[in-house]
């Protein structure tokens, strides 16, 4: 379906030449001279990577459908991810490159989105934040309540974040999928 610069809204998915391409912000410009513009920045579902593009006000761009689908991860099989849709109950094998950064935050049966685009996966999303329980850390010293000070801690999943040096081995920490930073305790 082709759609104005002026039907623009965050997260709309447009297919161009640069391939399917969603919107994470765009900006509409009207400057003294000349005609008025829109400018956008756009990431590449099938790559992740993002891209600032100017569109001329009033073209036309073809807008995607994306299906967003509730999945289950289960395990790793090697390099690969298995995942669960929750309403049929059939098996969907992602990669390492399809599942990207957000692997790093999967332990088994957690919940995530992963948009179709057809029967093509574009990626995994994962809530703002996930929790996780610390597997290695150096342990914290009683006082040690220095403003700001922090130590490397090693998560079940193998992600290894910066936290406060009173939290401790075994303990469950909030984390941001965003930034990849601690966010509190549990």
């Amino acid at each position: 379906m082709a759609i104005s610069t002026s039907d623009f809204k965050n997260g709309m998915v447009l297919n161009l030449d640069e391939g399917l391409m969603q919107i994470t912000d765009f900006q509409h410009v009207k400057p003294g001279k000349g005609p008025a513009f829109v400018r956008t920045t756009l990431k590449n579902l099938r790559t992740g990577r993002t891209l600032e593009k100017t569109f001329n006000s009033g073209v036309k761009v073809e807008q995607v459908n994306v299906d967003k689908r509730d999945y289950q991860f289960l395990y790793r099989e090697g390099q690969n991810f298995i995942f669960m849709d929750l309403e049929t109950f059939d098996q969907l094998n992602l990669s390492a490159d399809q599942v990207g950064d957000s692997g790093k935050y999967l332990k088994e049966s957690d919940n995530a989105m992963i948009p179709m685009f057809g029967s093509e996966p574009l990626g995994v999303e994962l809530p703002a934040s996930v929790e996780l329980t610390i597997t290695d850390t150096e342990p914290g010293l009683q006082g040690d309540r220095v403003s700001g000070a922090r130590k490397p801690a090693t998560l079940e999943t193998g992600l290894i974040v910066q936290v406060p040096l009173f939290v401790d081995q075994g303990e469950v920490i909030k984390v941001d999928t965003r930034t990849g930073e601690y966010i509190t305790r549990v």
